[in-house]
């Protein structure tokens, strides 16, 4: 149902200030930029062909049709007493409405809450208890027999102009996690516009380009590359509702698909598709994938099976896409590292407990800002346990080299202790992958009486890769004794998070309930 909330509601702001605001906002700096309707304006603009391609709506929308549907809907919501500053929330998964509601909060200033559409009932209610939404679609309500969304955009009213300004508060995104009730990070119409405008260019992207997104447009990842690039660049995005790689292999033939995004996960169920021939993907120029389990050898062999570019890069539902390569760049080290600085960004490598700054390639947590970091939590007390001087704590154990090349070794709370020894799960799981009979793996710490914990392996791999053969591999490859798995569990998949990466809390318990049996 919608939920039309009349009585007096906390606002939604910022908790988080940044320390070089004036640097941006100064003539030619990140900030001193239009707002995104402005800058969706010109895209569309630009483009020549379909914005939007929804295949299960039947539906692609040009730059005209699609404008005229977000002047409707803010029309809609305007008359439903949406206001600047208000919280739009729904829950979907990838539609073509999402895109709308994107934009017609943006047109009028507000705030676009979206709910993960796999979000079980408790995490709807804290969401909703966290946003205070001036209106909330359901499922039901965004598509149905009854939709309300049908009802906002049938009104008479058009909205044309826009109130915005580029400082005000344009989303609250949810950040997934294996535990605990998610965060919602809040972004500002500044702070996405100049992400996008950078990541544009770092991708060589053109209005000739067309992205495939599978990820959900409630994750950043979907947002920042199916909804806010595509709107800047005038390119086309063909929005998936659900990740099946047949599918995905047609589309990309079908739609001159040119470039994706996503974990390691998306690419190796294509390569598994009965059907996978590199021929079927040829349309695609550039892949970047993000999360955990991207290593060198993933890379290289995606690289063959694609024939394409393919690349890493690192970001966070907080800070978007702060590293990538360009194609100008060695390949070498695109395949190695996780990138380098985009754009204004700065970062650095600190000890994680006292905090002091840690030269090159040194390991230590990696701490960041510039100008698409976020503007803090909704919760400002979560937003201070999360910022130190000014710098965002990531609580990713990386190094940088003398190159600035960035290189994430895991999650401080990823470190595996054993026998009083920290062990990087990454750092496991990269020498697993190298080896070719491992597609994929995922080290966990399983708790051990006498030790604490041991190094317990779930990899997805041939028949043929056993303890004994991974033990061996690790020996012969000159790796630290503690560092070698202790057990090996083959499985056919990982149990996932919604954002596509592996649940590593469930698989610590699997690996628990293991050393107890």
């Amino acid at each position: 149902m919608i939920t039309k909330n009349s009585s007096p509601r906390p606002k939604i702001s910022a908790t988080y200030r940044h320390l070089d605001a004036k640097k941006y906002l100064a003539p030619g700096g990140p900030w001193a930029i239009p707002t995104l309707d402005q800058l969706f304006r010109v895209g569309g603009a630009n483009s020549s062909g379909s914005l939007i391609t929804d295949l299960e709506s039947g539906l692609n929308l040009d730059a005209r049709a699609l404008e005229a549907l977000v002047a409707t809907l803010a029309g809609g919501l305007r008359t439903a007493g949406v206001r600047r500053g208000d919280v739009v929330a729904w829950q979907s998964p990838n539609s073509w409405e999402v895109v709308v509601l994107y934009r017609a909060c943006w047109r009028l200033g507000a705030i676009a809450g979206p709910i993960h559409h796999q979000a079980g009932s408790a995490h709807v209610e804290h969401a909703l208890n966290v946003l205070s939404p001036k209106i909330f679609l359901n499922p039901e309500d965004m598509r149905g027999p009854n939709s309300r969304f049908e009802k906002l955009i049938a009104g008479n009213e058009v909205v044309t102009d826009s109130p915005a300004r580029g400082s005000d508060i344009a989303v609250a995104l949810f950040t997934s996690g294996s535990t605990g009730l998610p965060k919602a990070a809040l972004h500002t119409q500044r702070g996405l516009a100049t992400k996008a405008i950078t990541m544009a260019k770092a991708h060589g992207l053109k209005p000739q380009d067309v992205v495939l997104m599978p990820a959900p447009l409630a994750h950043i990842s979907g947002l920042l590359n199916a909804v806010l690039i595509p709107g800047v660049v005038g390119m086309s995005a063909g929005l998936m509702r659900a990740w099946d790689p047949e599918n995905a292999l047609t589309r990309i033939a079908d739609e001159n698909v040119s470039f994706m995004i996503g974990p390691p996960t998306f690419f190796l169920g294509l390569f598994a598709a009965p059907n996978f021939r590199t021929e079927r993907a040829q349309s695609l120029r550039l892949v970047s994938c993000g999360g955990a389990g991207i290593t060198p050898a993933f890379v290289i062999e995606a690289r063959q099976r694609l024939d394409c570019e393919v690349k890493r890069t690192y970001g966070s539902t907080e800070a978007p896409t702060v590293t990538t390569s360009r194609s100008t760049d060695d390949p070498q080290k695109a395949a190695d590292t996780d990138g380098r600085i985009v754009g204004d960004a700065q970062l650095k490598i600190v000890d994680p407990i006292t905090g002091r700054e840690l030269g090159p390639g040194s390991i230590g947590e990696l701490v960041l800002r510039g100008p698409e970091l976020f503007v803090g939590y909704s919760d400002i007390n979560l937003t201070r346990a999360s910022i130190s001087r000014g710098w965002f704590n990531t609580g990713d154990l990386a190094q940088v080299d003398s190159e600035g090349w960035l290189t994430i070794s895991g999650r401080i709370k990823d470190v595996i202790i054993r026998g009083g020894e920290n062990i990087s799960a990454a750092e496991v799981e990269r020498l697993l992958e190298e080896h070719p009979a491992v597609k994929h793996a995922v080290v966990v710490g399983e708790p051990n009486e006498r030790l604490g914990e041991r190094v317990c392996a779930f990899v997805i791999a041939d028949a043929s890769f056993d303890l004994d053969v991974c033990q061996k591999w690790f020996s012969d490859s000159g790796a630290t004794r503690f560092t070698t798995p202790e057990r090996i569990v083959r499985v056919d998949e990982f149990p996932l998070l919604a954002a596509g990466k592996p649940d590593r809390a469930r698989l610590k318990d699997q690996a628990g309930e293991l050393a107890r049996s």
